[in-house]
């Protein structure tokens, strides 16, 4: 259910100029058991605009041409981005974050790497598409593109429920028994884009059955544990994005929000948190 003081749903509808996408969300939201509380229409409609950036920069990223690849065999454009020892990339002094993000895009073709890093990207184009170049430049100096390493103040919350992940949430379907010789299919992180409708690099955009069905394909011979979604759902933390643009050129004291003591991990990165009642 969602919660806004002196809205209700239709209320919420019929003031917003919401999308298609958005008013789903808005419905879907609504009518789960779990209580969505906002402390302002704009609170939510900021979340809605975030959702959708996210959504729109994985359907562009699966446009790209860029490639899947291993750590050992990344590659990325040199004149924006020095590809360190590991297989990462980290942006050159003197160029803006914002053009090393959109060069990604445009050209995809000198760009290789896994899910994970993929992800990363992703939502890094859609901070910069809804707080906008100045703003993103400002706070996201020296990027450092690897796995899901990111800045920190890319803050991202986790919530242990896939029932509850909406367009622009991040899942991770698990392959427990993937080939050793390929451990890049331990797992899949991928975007959900629509009612099971998912974009994972390397993978393309599928459903659940599609996604699972490929991981299948990669586990050690006579398995029979299949692939599976998880129930770690990850996304920004919309409110601390929503202030970007209006807050001190501060940095955050790290980038993930602790809610409890209860540990997740989506893909190789550890992350705590708690479920709102």
């Amino acid at each position: 259910m969602i919660l806004i003081p002196g809205y209700d749903v239709e209320q919420i509808i019929s003031t917003l100029q919401l999308s298609n996408l958005e008013k789903d969300i808005v419905q879907l939201k609504n009518n789960s058991h779990l209580i969505y509380r906002y402390d302002s229409l704009a609170s939510l409609a900021f979340e809605l605009t975030m959702r959708t950036a996210i959504v729109e920069a994985a359907y562009a990223l699966d446009k790209s041409d860029v490639s899947f690849a291993v750590f050992r065999q990344s590659r990325c454009n040199t004149q924006l981005w020095t590809r360190t020892e590991n297989g990462g990339f980290r942006l050159n002094h003197g160029i803006p974050p914002a053009d090393g993000i959109n060069d990604i895009f445009e050209n995809g073709k000198l760009y290789a790497f896994e899910c994970a890093t993929a992800m990363v990207i992703i939502l890094y184009r859609a901070t910069l598409n809804v707080i906008q170049k100045d703003s993103f430049n400002k706070y996201f100096e020296d990027l450092y593109l690897r796995d899901w390493k990111y800045d920190s103040d890319l803050r991202l919350l986790i919530t242990n429920h896939n029932n509850e992940a909406y367009p622009g949430d991040i899942v991770y379907f698990k392959n427990p028994e993937h080939a050793l010789e390929t451990p890049e299919w331990q797992g899949e992180n991928a975007v959900l884009l629509a009612n099971d409708l998912y974009f994972g690099h390397g993978l393309g955009i599928r459903t659940s059955e599609q996604i699972i069905a490929a991981l299948n394909r990669r586990r050690i011979p006579w398995s029979n544990k299949s692939a599976y979604l998880s129930n770690e759902v990850l996304h920004p933390d919309f409110d601390d994005v929503r202030k970007m643009s209006t807050r001190g050129n501060h940095k955050v004291e790290g980038n993930i929000v602790i809610n409890s003591g209860i540990a997740a991990k989506i893909g190789s990165q550890k992350y705590y948190s708690k479920m709102k009642a």
